[in-house]
């Protein structure tokens, strides 16, 4: 027992013995503490952009998820409903679905040929009829592409975070390396306590760099695969619009 308490006596003495090695552990907040106001300038920006592109992920799977749901409903209706006023009945409920802007846009357009294509004489038996499928195709289209461009908010966003923050940290990388070598010619030593800021420099901005980007890549490939889903939906749907309007108006 006596040897064994010497032995550990003796590891507190050397600075190099086991017990000291706790203290030499990774301090990563100490680092961020310790480094030069350009590497905390990159770590804030890439720490602002992460923030942001989180924010808008959060936002738009939200709104993704409600407008899938919402268009399963209103599709359900449409093709259980016998009367297109019966479907715009339940529209103001189903606002989220990117089909109900078509749906409305179709309706208005609908309307719009049927009361100019209307028989002017009362007591006519002779009914409204469709005056031009291709303006109510136009609609249609023009709706498509305003509910597409809502769904695609704020996604280029997400692409921009995936693109330009790995250069940024890539600039925090080649700052610290920088430091490092300053360090090394100042002193004329290579020894780790003179290398060692600049290099944890370097590595927290590269990896500051890809946690800002890997998400922003991932989630802008995820949620741009499903605005196109839905888009395919939309196009579907105007096209059955039409099937429809043509079969009963023309």
């Amino acid at each position: 027992m006596r040897t064994l308490g010497l032995y550990a006596l003796a590891l507190q003495e050397v600075p190099g013995g086991a017990a000291a090695q706790p203290a030499a552990g990774l301090d990563l907040v100490r680092l961020i503490a310790d480094s030069s106001w350009i590497s905390k300038l990159v770590l804030l920006v890439l720490v602002l952009f992460s923030i942001a592109s989180w924010g808008v992920i959060l936002y738009k799977l939200w709104a993704l998820n409600r407008a899938e749901r919402q268009s399963a409903a209103f599709l359900n209706v449409f093709r259980q409903s016998s009367k297109f006023s019966e479907v715009q009945a339940v529209c103001r409920n189903l606002t989220e679905s990117p089909l109900v802007g078509i749906f409305q846009a179709g309706y208005a357009e609908l309307n719009s040929q049927l009361r100019q294509g209307a028989p002017a004489q009362q007591g006519t038996t002779s009914r409204a009829t469709l005056k031009s499928l291709a303006a109510l195709d136009r609609a249609l289209l023009r709706a498509a592409t305003i509910e597409i461009n809502k769904l695609e908010d704020r996604v280029t966003f997400l692409a921009t975070t995936a693109s330009i923050t790995p250069y940024i940290g890539l600039f925090g990388t080649v700052w610290g390396i920088m430091a490092a070598f300053q360090g090394i010619g100042v002193t004329g030593s290579t020894s780790l306590d003179v290398v060692a800021p600049g290099i944890a420099d370097a590595l927290i901005a590269t990896a500051a760099g890809l946690f800002a980007a890997i998400p922003a890549v991932y989630f802008y490939n995820h949620i741009t695969a499903r605005v196109k889903l839905l888009a395919a939906e939309m196009d579907d749907f105007s096209l059955e619009f039409l099937n429809i309007s043509e079969r009963n108006f023309t």
